[in-house]
């Protein structure tokens, strides 16, 4: 017999996600506030699921944690979803009750949770499938299906559309890799600390960088023109991917096209921010500063 969960504890776990969001994706979260009241539940619900999983590849495995042990935790949050989504949701964690709520209610496809499981996976450090590095933008495309397209395409049931969802999908997925195209792009210094590299290896040998140069100026905090002339080339194909994404704006539902033009503004304004500092990305963290974050909010808004 299923046993719904409380009332109670299904906020209790919506309140939670929302604090994820708030604490570790500022610019996701203050594009979340203009979406309607009602569906800023459920978008911050795909947050903290995603949140959650990465922690236990990004923090638990770099703590220490046995890469078996970071498998069979992500084993154990599909299997809660698993046993959630039929009905017997006793014992799952909060963010699991939150997202397994939005699924039924936005009638979001689990595959596209299956999917970005499977690509957690290839990012434990030990584990069968594990890529350091991807050669090609295809091969990086490839993993971002998981990662990056299927966080689009679970959006896009809360979101609504005035087309026919389908004529949706390629857009939604195209914005969820440049966002994350855009996020590899200012957090390399940080990834290699991770000993990680997810910038395709023949971008950047076409201008002459490799790993060992881009951990040595991380490790000196100096600059190089060669990294600079790698990282411009990739900020030009994360602004095509853009492009690509842009035309989805307009078959979005009208409530909620100021929240998704601030986001994606809002995430493309990172890109100006690496411009406007040299490329140096691997010695400090490119923010977008408060005021232009206020101005594109505003501007969404009108």
């Amino acid at each position: 017999m299923s046993v719904p969960p409380r009332d109670g504890d299904l906020a209790a776990a919506y309140r939670h996600c929302r604090r994820l969001s708030a604490e570790h994706g500022r610019s996701y979260h203050l594009a979340t506030r203009l979406l309607p009241r009602r569906d800023r539940p459920a978008v911050h619900a795909l947050y903290g699921f995603a949140r959650t999983v990465d922690d236990i590849v990004d923090v638990d495995a770099l703590a220490g944690r046995p890469p078996a042990d970071c498998l069979a935790e992500i084993d154990a949050v599909e299997a809660e979803l698993t046993r959630a989504l039929a009905g017997s949701p006793a014992g799952a964690r909060p963010v699991v009750l939150a997202v397994a709520d939005t699924i039924r209610r936005y009638r979001i496809d689990p595959a596209n949770f299956a999917v970005f499981l499977a690509s957690m996976r290839m990012d434990v450090p030990g584990a069968p499938g594990f890529r350091a590095s991807y050669r090609t933008l295809t091969e990086l495309r490839g993993y971002m299906r998981g990662s990056a397209a299927a966080i689009g395409l679970q959006m896009l049931p809360i979101l609504g559309t005035v087309t026919d969802r389908a004529d949706a999908e390629p857009a939604a997925a195209a914005l969820g890799e440049a966002f994350q195209l855009t996020n590899f792009l200012r957090d390399v210094g940080e990834d290699l600390d991770r000993g990680r590299l997810y910038l395709p290896t023949d971008e950047l040998a076409a201008f002459g960088v490799d790993a060992p140069l881009l951990q040595t100026c991380r490790a000196s905090g100096r600059s190089d023109p060669r990294i600079a002339r790698a990282l411009a080339h990739l900020v030009a194909v994360n602004r095509h991917w853009y492009r690509l994404a842009e035309p989805g704006l307009a078959m979005l539902a009208p409530r909620v096209r100021p929240g998704l033009v601030a986001a994606f503004e809002l995430y493309a304004a990172i890109l100006d921010e690496i411009e406007r500092g040299g490329y140096r990305v691997l010695d400090r963290r490119a923010l977008v500063p408060r005021r232009r974050r206020a101005a594109i909010v505003a501007r969404a808004l009108l």
